[in-house]
């Protein structure tokens, strides 16, 4: 594996799930140094902040290495790659880009883990499936007909992983999106299908 690498995320949960990946696919353990946390796609190329991450980006291209940019594809993944790539040559930066879910449909991180989750573990994530449909058919009089919220999909993961873990406090930090095990095939699948893109776009820039 390459040692002259950056990668821009945009958050703590991007971070967490990224450095296990790569230590699944390359054997290694993964300096967490080299991933790099936004804290929100906005800030990469927000005026005033974005001096920051073109001065880790320059550095990294001046030491011969690669950096890399995976964010959430969100509403529409050709919309946020072409705003991306503006912002690259605006900036003068160089980096290589991969879109959640899978670098070509909208979506985000918490998408991608849906589709990784261990298959056997599948029947807890229909019995979510349920509950969202009995919300869409609840009607509460004092909402003058509004349905209820459908609640987040980081909340989807974390009840799948509350229901998982156990009840004690120890447990319950397993949940947190930055002290999650994704190594731990009870859990997920880092073989899944769904992870092919994003494997294959590590070993072609990183191997």
């Amino acid at each position: 594996m390459k040692d002259a690498y950056r990668i821009f995320v945009e958050g703590e949960a991007d971070k967490r799930f990224i450095a296990q990946l790569l230590e699944s696919i390359f054997n290694e353990n993964i300096p967490l140094g080299n991933i790099i946390p936004t804290n929100g796609y906005t800030n990469l190329t927000a005026v005033g902040k974005e001096s920051l991450y073109i001065n880790e980006m320059q550095r990294t291209t001046a030491d011969g290495g690669i950096n890399l940019v995976i964010f959430d594809a969100d509403s529409n993944c050709e919309v946020r790659r072409t705003e991306l790539q503006d912002w690259e040559r605006r900036s003068k930066v160089d980096f290589e880009l991969f879109l959640f879910p899978d670098n070509s449909n909208s979506g985000e991180l918490e998408d991608l883990l849906q589709q990784i989750i261990n298959p056997v573990n599948q029947p807890v994530m229909e019995c979510w499936d349920k509950y969202e449909d009995s919300l869409k058919k609840v009607c509460l009089s004092w909402r003058e007909g509004k349905p209820l919220t459908t609640p987040a999909k980081k909340t989807r993961i974390y009840a799948y992983l509350e229901a998982l873990l156990g009840s004690s406090k120890t447990e319950k930090e397993k949940i947190k999106e930055a002290k999650r095990n994704y190594l731990d095939n009870n859990h997920w699948d880092l073989n899944a299908q769904a992870l092919h893109n994003l494997i294959d776009f590590f070993k072609r820039n990183l191997a």
